[in-house]
């Protein structure tokens, strides 16, 4: 970092930095909603019925899976890209519970 030449920039160099956490205490709704996203929940609705539907006419396991796998976006690997996912999440919560004061 260049040495600073006016007493302006000597104080700016001074700063510290100060890290800030925030905690919102909100509804998963409420955040979708701040945040501008839009409302899935209609069409999450029409996918779990008609996966519904079609895991009904499944007379095994196998055929539910391979059926699911069918079914799901992007196939075999969006069903594994989400077990990834769900998997990674559990771990990181497990990993990152609060620690009781003593």
């Amino acid at each position: 970092m260049p040495k600073p030449t006016t007493p302006g920039q000597a104080a700016i160099a001074k700063v510290k930095t100060m890290k800030v956490t925030v905690d919102i205490d909100c509804t998963p709704e409420e955040a979708r909603k701040f945040l501008g996203l839009p409302d899935v929940a209609p069409a999450n609705e029409i996918y779990v019925d008609n996966l519904s539907k079609l895991m009904q006419g499944a007379k095994s396991v196998d055929q539910m899976q391979q059926m699911a796998e069918q079914f799901a976006p992007l196939g075999k690997m969006g069903l594994k890209l989400f077990q990834d996912i769900a998997a990674a999440a559990t771990a990181a919560s497990a990993t990152n519970k609060p620690k009781k004061d003593a």
